[in-house]
């Protein structure tokens, strides 16, 4: 695909960033997208590998032709490129902004190093669909009669919804907060996804016969009862959003707080949105010793955050040792590898601990956070005696993950049967849950994951649905 000698030619180029200095100063986006005829070089280095594990279940979830659209970009014909893309994954601008990329560590040029740059041109064939006018609203010529609901608008059930209503399902969407979007829009920084490719999306959805409900905390003002007596089938894409709680002595002073609250709280404000009326008071950075405990994508969104609000130092705590700086391909390629990484936001000035436990949070008689005690940990994870240390600090976020989907309300009331890790129990074939046309996707069934893997999620639980309510589909997995 693309140039046969093309990999042999051409260096890896990505998209680059402005500079640190700069984009902290701002919540847009920040990367400088590659001009046309160097996307073209880029696409060009897909070589004929035979087979290729980029798109394969190691490399993309939705499994996305890679190699099919880096040839049609390499051969300019952006449109068709565009139209292959959208063939498997509704939301390219989405993954080409957020989502790791493991289709670029499973290249075949990973081995040497020097993947294709996969990420940097779908967002590009994405961003071209849109700016050309291609993406546009596709709805069904037939009506099925049947009806369908879904519980959530992150990625799972906006790409369930469309999938369904592309069909000829009557489909209605119920989502607890304000605007559609989920995590997507509460959870990620603009600087990572500007909300503007949601709301065109949302756009496009209702264009296609898709109805939002906003404000409508399913088993919490509004009866689930109420939608299975009226729906045909019911698709849960409630995320996993209950953190784990570490436990930590002196986790109830000021200044501690879990990560989403914080990251919630800073898309509201960015999105122009009105704070909810429960007394919740205003939590920033600005001139704070700031503290992030976890080494995942969430707590690397919150050090972006508060260096943008201002905060005065950003360290990040990781119980994990420091990674090699690259990986053995012969033993662990075309798998995710373990390796030293550096996201944008860390990039901007966090001091990172490695093999660093927090054993307790310090504060004054005023009741007020002060600093965070840690030790070094041996590859038990247990602290090594004599290793302690003091971290001063002013604000504290704990990002560890999350334990499964909250319970209260819509969980509790469906009375759905829950596996040990406290997800929603379905198989990735039906996705049908333990009560009857009651389906599930996304986060709640499979545990905190991928965007990419909710889109997929979402489209495979909606041609189950329409094979379940037609007796056949037309929808792909």
């Amino acid at each position: 695909m693309g140039k046969v000698t093309g990999f042999l030619e051409y260096d890896r180029q990505e998209q680059k960033y402005q500079l640190a200095a700069d984009r902290v100063r701002h919540f847009r986006e920040f990367t400088l997208p590659l001009d046309e005829h160097d996307l073209s070089k880029q696409a060009a280095r897909c070589m004929d590998c035979g087979i290729p594990f980029c798109h394969g279940p190691t490399g993309c979830p939705v499994h996305n032709q890679i190699p099919d659209w880096n040839d049609l970009v390499f051969q300019s014909d952006w449109q068709e490129a565009a139209r292959n893309l959208h063939s498997t994954n509704n939301f390219p601008e989405f993954t080409g902004r957020i989502c790791p990329a493991p289709c670029e560590e499973a290249c075949t040029l990973n081995l040497e190093n020097q993947p294709v740059a996969i990420k940097t041109i779908e967002q590009a064939i994405a961003d071209r669909a849109w700016n050309m006018g291609w993406v546009k609203p596709e709805p069904s010529e037939t009506r099925t009669g049947k009806r369908v609901a879904v519980i959530g608008s992150g990625p799972a059930g906006m790409a369930a919804a469309q999938q369904l209503a592309r069909v000829g399902h009557d489909v209605h969407v119920y989502e607890r907060e304000p605007k559609a979007g989920g995590l997507l829009r509460y959870g990620i920084p603009d600087f990572k996804m500007e909300k503007r490719h949601i709301d065109r999306r949302v756009k496009q959805m209702e264009a296609e016969g898709v109805v939002f409900h906003y404000k409508a905390n399913i088993g919490v003002n509004v009866p689930l009862e109420e939608l299975t007596a009226k729906f045909d089938a019911v698709l849960f894409c409630g995320g996993a959003e209950d953190p784990r709680n570490p436990q930590l002595p002196g986790q109830e002073l000021d200044g501690v707080h879990y990560a989403m609250p914080y990251l919630v709280q800073s898309n509201r404000r960015v999105g122009a949105e009105p704070m909810p009326g429960n007394g919740e008071l205003p939590i920033l950075a600005a001139g704070k010793n700031v503290v992030v405990i976890g080494g995942g994508d969430t707590a690397s969104d919150c050090v972006g955050t508060a260096f943008r609000q201002g905060a005065l130092s950003v360290t990040q705590l990781d119980i994990r040792p420091r990674p090699p700086e690259r990986e053995d391909k012969l033993t662990v390629w075309p798998y995710w590898p373990t390796k030293m990484r550096t996201s944008s936001s860390q990039a901007e000035g966090a001091e990172r601990e490695f093999q660093a436990a927090t054993l307790r949070l310090e504060g004054n008689r005023k009741g007020q956070l002060t600093g965070v005690v840690c030790a070094r940990v041996d590859e038990k994870r247990q602290p090594v005696e004599g290793s302690e240390f003091v971290l001063p600090a002013d604000l504290v976020f704990m990002a560890i993950g999350f334990a499964g989907s909250i319970r209260k309300g819509l969980v509790e009331e469906s009375g759905v049967a829950l596996d040990k890790r406290g997800n929603v129990v379905a198989d990735d074939q039906s996705y049908l849950t333990s009560k009857d046309k009651i389906y599930v996707a996304g986060d709640m069934r499979r545990g905190q994951s991928l965007v990419v893997w909710a889109i997929r999620e979402g489209r495979q639980a909606a041609r189950s649905i329409d094979e379940a309510l037609m007796g056949s589909t037309v929808l792909p997995r």
